[in-house]
């Protein structure tokens, strides 16, 4: 068998802010996620994007340390229009959450912006541009 990517996963500091931010997002943690130490949502294609409590991690984990910087990792999230991209960042912003970049039209035909979830994650939202003749 070949690996094949199933499990995305990530400690999180604050459950209930993690499952607060990315149910803003559209991800599906059943009810009383933000109360326990490790939640799941399954997206596309059966994937699961996973969170755990710092506590759980270092359950099994003893020595694990979380980041004293910023990672290198970032979700990216595909929205239907442009406009939308522009609305979802305007809405997490105003909802308190750190806008990195604000949405512009990227070189490679792309609204694309970013903003950072509660643990300092790089969270992208993009859409398509519409093409130009």
């Amino acid at each position: 068998m070949t690996p094949q990517l199933d499990f995305i996963g990530i400690v999180v500091s604050d459950m209930a802010a993690s499952v607060g931010f990315y149910r803003r997002l559209g991800l599906d943690f059943p009810e009383g996620a933000e109360n326990e130490q490790h939640v799941e949502a399954t997206i596309t294609g059966g994937m699961r994007v996973a969170f755990d409590t710092e506590a759980v991690v270092t359950s099994f984990h003893p020595d694990w340390q979380p980041p004293t910087s910023a990672g290198r990792t970032a979700l990216a999230f595909r929205c239907a229009e442009p406009a939308e991209v522009d609305r979802v960042f305007t809405e997490l912003v105003d909802a308190g959450y750190h806008g990195e970049l604000k949405p512009w039209d990227a070189v490679w035909g792309q609204r694309y912006a970013s903003i950072k979830d509660p643990d300092g994650n790089g969270v992208d939202l993009y859409a398509p541009l519409p093409a130009t003749e």
